[in-house]
């Protein structure tokens, strides 16, 4: 065989043992195109739903692949879609029932959020407000009984007459739900004027200065400055019930309402744990992407306004998924 034809040989070969080493790679692991190809659609979830976008976006830049189709809608949506295989992630903000396990629902736990109760930043009695806090019991008596309509009875001033304008959210949703747990009722108990959405329940008391709403921590606040959102402020809860707000009961800033949750001193609801829902088991690039959420990705929490679950939590969902 002549040189150039020999030549001509081994680079064939070169090229061949190339592409099969190439080919050899895990797809789970490898970016570009050798990484994981495919679709994950997710539904659900207000609350979940800044905190999927960001990371979807990482995920993303480390495999291009992968396509990550993700909307809102309520935490109702989100488990419905997902037990019926109309998406394959269900952002859920609530509880998990037993007869949606039963139906094969497979939560996850991924962080934790809370609900806080909000107030237009021009309200009559802030100043009274962020002094004393508002008990469960005076919250009872806006969003269940109805008795308090007026926010001189809230913090014991008979001459503010200024009615109270009420916001719930007309959506089945993880944040209302969780609301109405912490009052001991169900979400549909709960009054008001329904507003649909996360976004949308806030707008509502940004525009009314006698309004009152809850919001979840992530659209409470401005995540650029750690402040409240322009136009509302978020309300101290009195849990000890002493008339006052204490320090750990204020929450004028994201980290403040981040330790305090953190930290267990927030009441819990309306914190709560965060669930991805999926109809049995996830597999595959699903499977993959969950781990790499539990893993990886509990880096971006803090930047979006979410509380990471402790080690022992994580390890214990990891585990589930084997």
């Amino acid at each position: 065989m002549g040189i150039t034809k020999l030549g001509k040989l081994l680079a064939v070969v070169a090229i061949l043992a190339c592409l099969v080493t190439a080919c050899g790679q895990s797809t789970s692991s490898a970016g570009g195109q050798g990484g994981p190809q495919g679709t994950i659609t997710i539904s659900g979830a207000w609350a979940l739903y800044p905190m999927m976008v960001r990371w979807g976006e990482e995920y993303q830049k480390l495999y291009p692949g992968v396509r990550l189709d993700i909307s809102a809608g309520g935490a109702g949506k989100g488990m419905a879609d997902a037990l019926s295989g109309a998406v394959d992630i269900g952002m859920v903000s609530r509880q998990i029932y037993p007869e949606e396990t039963a139906k094969g629902a497979f939560p996850v736990a991924v962080t934790r959020d809370a609900v806080f109760l909000s107030v237009n930043e021009n309200n009559p009695v802030w100043e009274e407000l962020h002094q004393q806090g508002v008990t469960r019991d005076t919250l009872i008596g806006i969003y269940i009984t109805g008795e308090i309509t007026n926010w001189g009875q809230v913090v014991g001033r008979p001459e503010v007459t200024d009615a109270i304008h009420v916001f719930t959210r007309s959506d089945a949703a993880g944040a209302p739900a969780t609301w109405a747990e912490y009052l001991g009722k169900q979400q549909e108990d709960l009054l008001g004027v329904a507003v649909y959405g996360d976004p949308g329940l806030l707008e509502a008391v940004i525009k009314d200065p006698l309004g009152i709403g809850y919001n979840n921590l992530s659209y409470s606040c401005d995540l650029a400055t750690g402040l409240p959102v322009a136009g509302a402020l978020a309300v101290p809860l009195d849990a000890n019930n002493n008339g006052a707000a204490d320090p750990e009961e204020i929450y004028d800033t994201k980290e403040q309402a981040v330790s305090a949750v953190a930290n267990g001193q927030y009441p819990s609801p309306p914190a709560r744990d965060l669930n991805l829902v999926t109809h049995g088991k996830p597999t595959g690039l699903t499977k993959d992407f969950i781990k790499w959420i539990l893993t990886e990705g509990q880096q971006y929490l803090s930047e979006v306004g979410y509380i990471p679950l402790t080690e022992d939590q994580l390890q214990a969902e990891l585990e589930r998924l084997e």
